[in-house]
């Protein structure tokens, strides 16, 4: 019987291949598929790796290692194309896995595991708050559209300098979801969480901001258990997934421009379509494994936390990543981003507030992903892809 770790071993076979295109010149397009597919299984690898650590670290120090490489290959795909100067396409991706993870991937959940049980339920506390944090998001990205669209000639400095206060802001609420969700208020997440390991689901080391890894709902079991892994050999596998995707990811993105025109995509639909679902893969069949599980509570940690750490942890990492490079990194969106944010933010928000789901409301959210994507998708090119 095939399993997920047979799937993913199997995909490893690409890292070569993609080497293999890029030094023998098979073509941008045969690099950016062979690449793509290869950074399939190392992101699952890293975040296997980062359970694995966290389960010897203990809840604290695992808790942040999550919080922190819990959208690692996202993160280091941006930042690569950020010193490409991709910058529409850095913006792009942004918005892409906040919408996919709200939408697609919290529809196929529900839309999955509606068709197993009638209805399913969660912690509507925990939704109250995951609202209010994604409204926080909402702000911080319309904000400074709202400046450069209502004051005529504005310095794009002003709108730079800008991004990078609210940037800080970002972060210092991020550690404090950290805090309220790990340390003061981490009794409203573990009722949730109960029996997590139930039919081999892990109790997370991180439960609001941070998603969970790929394998924990298959393979992984509590600190206490008898389930002792060996830190050097998964700090080891970490470091060397790390370092290959960063080699992926740069041919990636040397290839993306002539690639995504051989396809026939344009930058925008290439940064919020295709980037966030090559980096977000593995992670997203874990939030649609343990919804089919009815263990939603789970599930929706790793689709509504992967998009808060996006929002308030790696956009603003890359807008003063972009500073330290000395690219115009901003958090001045297309309006159409922003528009498409709001309103996967506004549905999420709705459907989740009851604390229940079923399959309708899971139709509902891919049918929006699906009207945004074909938006996208006709929408045509501002700035050109670079």
């Amino acid at each position: 019987m095939w399993t997920k770790q047979t799937i993913l071993s199997i995909l490893l076979i690409f890292v070569p291949i993609s080497l293999g295109a890029h030094f023998l010149e098979w073509g941008e397009l045969a690099v950016f598929v062979t690449a793509a597919i290869a950074i399939l299984p190392l992101a699952a690898w890293m975040g296997t790796a980062t359970e694995e650590i966290a389960i010897v670290a203990g809840p604290v120090f695992g808790g942040l290692l999550n919080a922190t490489f819990g959208n690692a290959t996202e993160l280091i795909i941006a930042l690569i194309a950020l010193r490409a100067g991709l910058l529409s396409v850095v913006k792009a991706s942004i918005t892409g896995s906040i919408i996919g993870n709200l939408l697609l991937v919290m529809g196929l959940a529900m839309l999955l595991g509606g068709l197993r049980y009638k209805q399913q339920t969660f912690q509507p506390v925990v939704a109250r708050v995951n609202a209010s944090s994604m409204n926080l998001a909402v702000i911080a990205l319309l904000l400074p559209a709202a400046v450069h669209y209502t004051s005529s000639g504005i310095n794009p400095l002003a709108i730079q300098r800008l991004s990078i206060a609210t940037a800080i802001v970002l972060i210092l609420v991020y550690g404090l979801t950290l805090l309220f969700s790990m340390k003061t208020h981490s009794y409203l997440y573990e009722v949730g969480m109960a029996g997590a390991d139930e039919d081999g689901a892990a109790t997370p080391s991180v439960t609001l901001p941070s998603p969970i890894s790929p394998d924990e709902a298959e393979a992984n079991a509590p600190a206490d258990s008898e389930h002792q892994p060996n830190l050097l050999l998964w700090i080891g596998v970490l470091l060397v997934a790390t370092v290959l995707v960063a080699i992926e990811s740069e041919l990636l993105v040397e290839s993306l421009e002539v690639a995504t025109h051989q396809l026939g995509f344009t930058a925008l639909f290439t940064g919020v379509i295709l980037l966030p679902i090559i980096g977000n893969a593995a992670e997203h069949a874990t939030a649609v494994t343990v919804a089919m599980k009815d263990k939603m509570d789970l599930s929706l940690t790793v689709a509504v936390g992967s998009s808060l750490q996006i929002a308030l942890f790696v956009a603003p990492v890359l807008v003063l990543a972009g500073w330290f490079m000395g690219q115009p990194m901003d958090l001045d969106f297309n309006p159409f981003e922003l528009v498409a944010v709001a309103v996967a933010v506004a549905i999420t928000n709705s459907i989740s507030a009851d604390g229940k789901s079923n399959w309708l409301e899971g139709i509902l959210l891919l049918a929006a992903y699906a009207v945004l994507g074909l938006a996208f998708y006709f929408h045509p090119v501002i700035e050109g892809i670079g």
